[in-house]
């Protein structure tokens, strides 16, 4: 992984073949005032960001201005505290003992069942070198 690597915006990282995944980016474009740069796991430079196709495959990623890395519900806080306003509430909350811990579970239940919720499909259980249109191993894009 590349050292940290100080940035002009924040980077949010999700899983573009995911159509759950894709409907919370597009609901989050159109109602929460997002100043990061949003970019699907599978066309970002995920070595210049500092984290792996695994953990991208894993959870959203937020890559703050100065390259720190954060993950799941944490991501998703940090990404709204960036936002402002009452968001910026919600996501401090939401990264506080003890709702953390609630935020992170529910979190974890969501992601693992992705397939089932409101535009997702079965596509989005499956690992991504599985789904639909994947990429070969080891081909660049």
């Amino acid at each position: 992984m590349s050292p940290l690597r100080r940035r002009d915006r924040p980077v949010l990282v999700y899983d573009g073949d995911c159509g759950f995944c894709t409907s919370s980016v597009r609901f989050l474009e159109r109602y929460v005032p997002v100043r990061a740069e949003i970019v699907p796991f599978q066309l970002a430079d995920l070595d210049g960001l500092g984290t792996t196709v695994e953990r991208a495959e894993h959870e959203v990623l937020w890559v703050d201005r100065l390259g720190r890395v954060s993950g799941g519900a944490d991501a998703v806080g940090r990404l709204l505290t960036d936002a402002g306003g009452g968001w910026r509430a919600l996501g401090v909350v939401m990264r506080t003992v003890p709702v953390s811990w609630a935020a992170h579970a529910v979190y974890r239940l969501v992601a693992a069942n992705r397939h089932h919720m409101p535009g997702g499909t079965a596509a989005c259980s499956l690992p991504a070198e599985q789904r639909p249109g994947a990429r070969p191993p080891g081909l660049s894009g």
